[in-house]
């Protein structure tokens, strides 16, 4: 059986897929069943469509591979917090496990979301979300795909 790390890892070389492409490096894995059934990483500028999100690409992989739009009994690993609109598509596919590693120092995503989650009207339930999973790592990536990008536009100016 495959733990948290590992399954991270695999995370991040789908975020490093995406950073060689010149995307954000944020990667995405489901698993199911202790098996890997969709990837994906960040192809907004590639796709030139907002919603191209990892975690959205993997979710839709993973849907195919079940041929359901349900995705019960899944684990979502991320490298990066989700935002409002991949969280949603989380909750709407009822992934039950969420597992991320960096955090989100500008929105806070899931820790806003899961309070509205877990209210009592609401039927959709994420059962269980981890953080901090190759924190370090997933933040590296980042900030230093960032830093870059900063540096290119400082010298061309």
């Amino acid at each position: 059986m495959f733990d948290d790390v590992y399954w991270m890892k695999l995370a991040l070389l789908a975020a490093k897929k995406g950073e060689k492409k010149g995307e954000v490096p944020i990667g995405s894995i489901i698993v199911y069943k202790n098996k890997l059934i969709g990837t994906g990483w960040n192809s907004c500028i590639s796709q030139k469509n907002p919603t191209a999100h990892a975690e959205i690409i993997s979710i839709q992989k993973a849907g195919q591979k079940l041929n359901n739009y349900r995705l019960k009994n899944t684990v979502l690993y991320v490298t990066h917090e989700p935002c409002w609109m991949c969280a949603s598509a989380i909750m709407f596919a009822r992934i039950s496990r969420i597992v991320y590693g960096s955090y989100s120092s500008k929105y806070d995503c899931i820790t806003n979301f899961v309070n509205i989650l877990y209210k009592k009207n609401i039927k959709h339930h994420i059962v269980n979300i981890t953080s901090g999973i190759l924190l370090y790592e997933c933040s590296i990536l980042l900030s230093d795909f960032f830093k870059n990008k900063r540096k290119k536009i400082n010298f061309v100016n």
